[in-house]
């Protein structure tokens, strides 16, 4: 369409004894017309060839092609910058599926981001698989009601921490389109929404037994202080682990009716060195906005010497967790998982870009991996043992 319009043009100001006037030549410049002061005579015959034997509308159509192609690279160029400064994103999949007032809750809630209840899960489920009786499998029903507890502790824990940090993520890239920070839910509507979910998660912990009750209720005091713990300390990584792998303790107990301190100690003390490491990682996306806002972390705290306190958490990790399988008799498959644990943590700690902030979350997504290689070794090692 462009090219035929360039081409009209063209054709009109070749046409014989045409002379331009202020009325007839108009010059279009940030949404005004700008009119030549002194009117422009061209001559009766306008030759269609300039002096180098070029033909005027092949130039025409060649300026045409090179304006159009340099316009769409400025626009793809400011497609680009406004995505980085602005974080406008692309639309998820709750935006594609979920009904118009559904999807600022669905968002709130983390759905469309479900790597952080993988790493809520996967300690419950390490628990539940330890507690299945030697030659069996771990208990469906008591996976699914994790799963579902997951999945709302999750939701309700990101709820707590964008109602408490509304003020922090407005001023913080990654967090400003948040849907509280963002004025997509209002407070008021995020209150709700948490103590809806806190009476689903209800529902689940009343089936099961008064133990697993009453240490479930416990870790609340963890899920709503968790958030402030950034702003007084630079170890908030540390009270997430103790959050996060509360489920190491509760699957055992959900099974068994009483904790075995000898099995589930170890565990829930490796699941704290392990979200160290994840949680270290993934703060260093954010280390400058936070030093510019006043709150701390681990990423701060460590610094330069980030990868050598990694290598430190993740051998504690994966030592603690061979302690807790001697401790369950665990067959030698168990090990063999342990192995290939290691490597994928040595890969994460070893290659991570701690300045680049997508390889930072690329390397805290890759856990979901280590989380399964350690669920399937603690299956194998108690099926066939």
């Amino acid at each position: 369409m462009a090219f035929f319009v360039l081409s009209r043009v063209s054709r009109r100001l070749l046409k014989p004894s045409v002379s331009a006037t202020p009325s007839s030549f108009p010059v279009f410049q940030s949404q005004q017309h700008i009119y030549l002061s002194k009117p422009v005579t061209t001559p009766h015959y306008i030759n269609p060839r300039n002096h180098k034997g070029t033909d005027l509308h092949q130039e025409s159509y060649r300026s045409a092609a090179r304006i159009m192609w340099s316009s769409s690279l400025v626009l793809e160029r400011g497609r680009k910058e406004k995505s980085s400064v602005y974080g406008v994103k692309e639309e998820s999949w709750i935006d594609l599926y979920f009904p118009e007032r559904a999807r600022g809750y669905a968002k709130l809630a983390r759905l469309d981001k479900p790597i952080g209840t993988w790493l809520l899960a996967w300690p419950c489920m390490w628990s539940i698989a330890l507690a299945a009786d030697p030659g069996s499998l771990p208990s469906f029903k008591m996976m699914g009601l994790f799963g579902c507890g997951a999945i709302l502790l999750r939701g309700a824990g990101c709820t707590i921490n964008d109602l408490l940090d509304q003020d922090i993520d407005t001023k913080v890239d990654r967090t400003r389109l948040r849907p509280i920070a963002s004025g997509l839910l209002t407070p008021f509507q995020g209150l709700q929404f948490l103590v809806i979910q806190l009476l689903l998660g209800l529902g689940i912990l009343l089936q099961l037994n008064n133990y697993s009750r009453v240490l479930g209720a416990s870790s609340l005091l963890l899920v709503f202080s968790y958030p402030l713990m950034k702003r007084f300390t630079f170890w908030p990584q540390a009270f997430l682990g103790l959050t996060i792998n509360w489920g190491a303790l509760l699957g055992w107990t959900a099974v068994k009716g009483s904790v075995e301190p000898a099995v589930v100690l170890p565990l829930y003390l490796s699941g704290i060195c392990w979200t160290l490491v994840y949680d270290t990682i993934y703060a260093h996306q954010d280390k400058e906005d936070d030093m510019k806002v006043g709150v701390k972390s681990t990423a701060l705290r460590f610094g330069e010497n980030t990868k050598l306190w990694l290598t430190g958490f993740g051998t504690a990790s994966m030592g603690l967790l061979a302690l807790s399988g001697l401790s369950a008799d665990l067959g030698w498959q168990y090990y063999a998982s342990l192995v290939a644990a290691l490597g994928q943590l040595g890969w994460q700690i070893g290659t991570a870009d701690l300045s680049s902030g997508a390889d930072c979350s690329k390397k805290f997504v890759s856990n979901k991996w280590f989380g399964a290689i350690i669920f399937s070794g603690v299956v194998l090692g108690r099926t066939f043992q």
